[in-house]
Order: structure tokens, then sequence, then C-alpha cells
């Protein structure tokens, strides 16, 4: 390999390092709604920042809120 295409390819890597995007993270909210189904099953939605938004999801279709247990609080920066 000459100098130049070493030089290319060194470059490449480089360039490759910094545009990889960083892992993505969860985002944690601190409430889950908890479907129920007569016939077994559900879901489960932890996607509330508050206990009111989960009651008021689930209000008139079933379910209950719960406390997320993955629920780890804001990260600092």
């Amino acid at each position: 390999m000459t100098k130049i295409t070493l030089f290319i390819a060194g470059c490449a890597v480089a360039a490759s390092a910094w545009v990889t995007p960083a892992p993505a993270q969860a985002a944690g909210y601190p409430w889950c709604a908890q479907y129920g189904s007569p016939f077994g099953g559900g879901g489960r939605n932890c996607g509330f920042s508050t206990y009111r938004q989960c009651v008021a999801t689930v209000s008139g279709i079933g379910g209950s809120c719960e406390r997320n247990p993955f629920y780890e609080g804001r990260r600092r920066r």
C-alpha cells in the first residue's frame, strides 16, 4: 500500500468514529400503566411522567397504575 492509501484509510476510520452515534438510552418514566384482559395477557406502558397522566389513560379502558420498578430518576449531566 502506498502512503496516500494508508492516509485515506486512516482518515476514513477516524471519520467513521467521529460520526458514529452514541448508544440509545431508554427514557425512564416513573409511572407504568398495566392493562389487563379477561383472556389473559394485557400490556404495560411505562411512559408516564405523572400518576395523573397514567390514571387518565387507563380511565374507561381498564387497568391500573404502578411505579416503574426500573426508573432511576433524572440523570445528571
